[in-house]
């Protein structure tokens, strides 16, 4: 027999701070630099554009990526026809696929991966569909007897 321990009197409650009375928030040397810098951006965007148009190639760098979200590579869509049979054929057929250069890696590492994802769903369906069969065969059992 497992017993719970009582907290003790002084513990806090979930979301109570420990310490109400204490420093307040933002009033810490990190918080005044941070403010202080604030109230400067503009000025230093300005700065910094002012740079970077006299040919500072790190301040036009800086400025483009955060200003810019970077390109990603895209690979262009191939049809694939996979066997109409096991998860297993069709993960053999999308690296037959990959190795004869008819896909893309990356596009063959994804679709290996939705079949993977795939074949958990089908095993969950198989095991749901087992244990309602075993439910029905008992109590089928229970009304016979």
């Amino acid at each position: 027999m497992v017993s719970k321990k009582k907290a003790p009197p002084h513990a806090w409650k979930p979301g109570q701070s420990g310490n109400p009375k204490g420093r307040p928030a933002g009033s810490g040397e990190v918080s005044k630099l941070r403010a202080s810098i604030a109230a400067r951006v503009p000025e230093l965007l300005a700065a910094m554009m002012t740079r970077a148009l006299d040919g500072d190639v790190g301040a036009a760098r800086l400025l483009l990526e955060r200003a810019i979200a970077p390109l990603k590579a895209a690979e262009p869509t191939q049809a694939l026809s996979l066997p109409d049979s096991s998860l297993t054929d069709q993960g053999r057929a999308v690296l037959a696929s990959v190795a004869a250069g008819q896909l893309a890696p990356g596009q063959g590492a994804a679709l290996l991966g939705a079949i993977g994802t795939l074949a958990r769903v089908a095993e969950f369906d198989e095991l749901e569909a087992r244990i309602a069969g075993l439910e029905a065969q008992s109590a089928k059992s229970k009304r016979e007897t």
